[in-house]
């Protein structure tokens, strides 16, 4: 608690030196006072437009940034203004209904489509918990003219059984380089079933520099994640024949389901520093303001000859200012000090060394610095400016971060496990506890693209280190074990980033010291654009080849019911070839791909890791196809996939997303609205199952093995945006009670009943 407070204390007072930064940055006086501090009479102070007394703030311009967690590559990003489906953004099961998950806001949760499963989270047992957990490269940096406070709130249900969610968001420039701000994300689900309810918590904060030759950009995060584990509930038929259970009711209340576990819950504490620097060396050029093209040489020797010529006259003009002080001297005339430093400055004005490395020396001897003069216009009156063109830079990235998992039960039935248990024997209470700690540093050298027309990509070559240090408990002592691994890795980037119509790039690394050894990726990425007719064409490409290593806690992890040291385990192969088009004009956006894997490894049906050393293929196609007529819209998802091995990787075959809305512009124009309904729909399968004692999901045991699916969740709902505020109002899962009431994500975790949500988002600019 006390890291917790100390964390707010330390966003509170940066938010306010943020503030009084940005007010000096905009208007070095306070209002009413001049810059000694003394107070004036507004009445005689004109505005910005040369009457009255208004103050003319400054048009808000900023923009946002990801980085690359490797080598801390910057990739632009819109702000997250946009209107349109802004009621799905804080969803558990994503945007269009992807993922499954446990039925409360923030609840563990996996992706049915399968390639969009994303396994680089620093421990298994952070990867569920995605909605709110997030990496350093998932973090937005901003950069803005003034300062930037983004207030989100989100609010369901009711006092008793509803969920809430709060997230304030703050940035500030002290200068055009120099951004800080912080993030806060607090996330309070109670959940409409017994023992469910989750109290997440993080507090962040992010600094960046972006200076023509040196860049910065560092981050820290601390996340406290609760969450009670009911275990699901006691029987499907609660939900599918309520009138069965409720003896005769319509329903049976949600709170009242009995559930398979209390007083179990699981604690994941996680903070990291992230820091990535780097310096870029170059030359500057002269361009055209208006055109950007470089000055052409013959246009570089006229000024020369221009500036020759005033080296000249400066010359002339210091040898007669010379002459004229020793006159001066020789007379013996007497000057006030005042008199002869302003005929001094007034006569003799510093003239910079055309080199702009020398400080020149005035009339009186004195050394005034150089300063580069701007390049005189060209021949045809166009202005020119420096710019400067990176060729190398040297990168540095640094990452240190601590894990702690704590999963607690007070009261756990025999029937839960079919072995005993493994460090508490006499008991029925486990307390397992875990801890993963880890330092990376990554060095690079680029190549950049774009210094000259040879130049058609970048190139990058860096050497990666990694510590990491686990505890585990063990079952002969009270003392924890600990093992240490150190990954040695040498990687490359060939990128191609500008330009509009052929991006690519080519990444990889190999191992060569450690647990690295051995160990390999691959990956690629290539997109072109190009006009056909008057539609816009995209096409995608990706791809890569892995051999890894399964991460640590799929090789060992020691706990009162689960134990197991898998050092014999192989490394998993995985190709992966996908395909995109996108046809903007038809609104058409069409996905394929395949992927092979050998020795998948899964968690089994006994919720242990296992390895398949056969392989194993998966096949996926995405249809995005969106229709307009007037302010009718109409927006369609269909997910076609096809596992191999349905046992060890079940999958649903079919899923699907539609959204029937309208949207247009009221009230002058200023009022965006959006209403409609939208729906989620998958076909039936066997679904992953959930184990809270190792918060995985995995293959469904026999004794409960149950088909999920079949089912199509429907949302009503109005979205607003008022200028730059954006809000809400949802009625979710109005279809309650009708059809087959098979409303699970995951085998026995009912999904919330009807329930009204609400969201807000304000956006501030000063």
């Amino acid at each position: 608690m006390r890291r917790f407070l100390l964390t707010y204390i330390i966003l509170t007072t940066c938010s306010v030196l943020a503030m009084q930064a940005q007010q000096q940055l905009i208007n070095p006086t306070a209002p009413g006072r001049d810059r000694y501090g003394n107070q004036i009479d507004p009445s005689t102070q004109p505005d910005s437009l040369g009457s009255g007394n208004n103050i003319q703030s400054l048009p808000p311009k900023l923009y946002m940034w990801h980085l690359s967690e490797t080598l801390g590559t910057r990739t632009i990003m819109p702000a997250d203004t946009a209107a349109l489906d802004y009621q799905n953004t804080n969803l558990v099961e994503g945007m269009r209904g992807h993922y499954n998950y446990l039925g409360n806001l923030g609840s563990p949760r996996q992706s049915r489509i399968f390639f969009e499963r994303d396994d680089n989270y620093p421990t298994i047992f952070l990867a569920p918990l995605s909605q709110f957990y997030f990496r350093p490269d998932q973090l937005n940096f901003t950069n803005s003219n003034v300062p930037y406070t983004n207030l989100t709130y989100y609010k369901a249900g009711d006092k008793l059984s509803g969920e809430e969610r709060f997230k304030p968001y703050f940035s500030v420039n002290v200068n055009k380089q120099l951004a800080f701000g912080f993030n806060i994300d607090y996330l309070y689900g109670r959940g409409q079933y017994a023992n469910q309810s989750t109290a997440y918590f993080n507090g962040g904060l992010f600094a960046s520099y972006i200076g023509e030759r040196y860049q910065l950009q560092a981050t820290y995060n601390n996340f406290y994640m609760k969450t009670n584990e009911n275990g699901g509930i006691t029987d499907d038929n609660y939900i599918t024949h309520p009138e069965e259970m409720a003896q005769g009711a319509k329903q049976y209340e949600a709170s009242n389901i009995p559930v398979r576990r209390e007083q179990t819950t699981n604690r994941n504490q996680h903070f990291y520093v992230y820091l990535t620097h780097r310096y870029r060396m170059g030359f500057k050029r002269w361009i055209k303001k208006s055109t950007g093209e470089e000055v052409s040489r013959e246009e570089k020797a006229s000024i020369r000859k221009e500036r020759e010529e005033q080296e000249r006259q400066r010359q002339q003009r210091n040898s007669r200012q010379r002459a004229d002080s020793t006159r001066t001297d020789s007379l013996n005339t007497v000057l006030p000090t005042d008199a002869l430093a302003a005929m001094s400055d007034s006569l003799n004005p510093a003239v910079p060394d055309l080199s702009g490395r020398k400080a020149v020396p005035d009339s009186v001897g004195r050394n005034r610095p150089a300063r580069s003069l701007p390049p005189p216009p060209t021949a045809d009156g166009d202005s020119i400016t420096e710019e400067f063109i990176p060729v190398t830079s040297i990168i540095h990235t640094f990452k240190i971060a601590r894990s702690y998992r704590r999963y607690q039960a007070n009261n756990e039935p025999d029937t839960l496990y079919a072995d005993p248990p493994y460090v508490n024997t006499n008991s029925s209470f486990s307390r397992d506890t875990t801890t993963a700690f880890s330092v990376k540093n990554v060095l690079g050298l680029a190549l950049l693209e774009g210094f000259n027309k040879y130049a058609r990509a970048g190139l990058t070559a860096y050497i990666s280190h990694k510590y990491s240090r686990y505890t585990l408990m063990n079952k002969d002592s009270a003392a924890l074990q600990r093992y240490d691994e150190q990954e040695i890795f040498v990687g490359g980037e060939l990128a191609k980033r500008q330009g509009k119509t052929l991006h690519y790039t080519i990444d990889g690394e190999v191992g060569i010291m450690g647990k690295a050894l051995g160990q390999f990726t691959v990956n690629g990425h290539a997109d072109l654009n190009f006009r056909l007719g008057k539609d816009t064409v995209s096409f995608a490409a990706h791809g890569y080849i892995k051999n890894t290593l399964p991460s640590f806690y799929m090789r060992h992890y020691h706990s009162n019911h689960f134990f197991w040291d898998n050092d014999d385990m192989g490394k998993e192969m995985r190709t992966r070839l996908e395909g995109e088009l996108n046809i903007e004009h038809w609104r058409t956006h069409l996905r394929a791909g395949v992927e092979n894997i050998k020795n998948y490894t899964y968690f089994n049906q006994q919720a242990l890791p296992e390895q398949y050393g056969g392989n194993i293929q998966v096949l996926t196609a995405t249809l995005r196809q969106d229709f307009k007529v007037g302010i009718l819209h109409w927006d369609n998802e269909v997910t076609w996939q096809k596992s191999s091995d349905m046992t060890r990787l079940p999958l649903p075959e079919l899923s699907v997303y539609s959204n029937l809305y309208l949207l247009t512009k009221l009230a002058k124009k200023v009022l965006t609205v959006q209403l409609g309904a939208d729906v989620r729909y998958f076909s039936k399968y066997y679904a992953p199952d959930y184990e809270p004692a190792t918060q995985q999901f995995h293959l469904q045991a026999g004794d409960r093995r149950v088909e999920i699916g079949g089912y199509p969740i429907v949302n009503v709902y109005a979205n607003l945006q008022l200028k730059r505020t954006r809000f809400f109002l949802m009625m979710s899962h109005v279809n309650q009670g009708m059809g087959a009431r098979n409303y699970f994500l995951v085998p026995h975790y009912p999904i919330n009943p009807r329930m009204l949500k609400l969201g807000v988002s304000w956006n501030f600019y000063d």
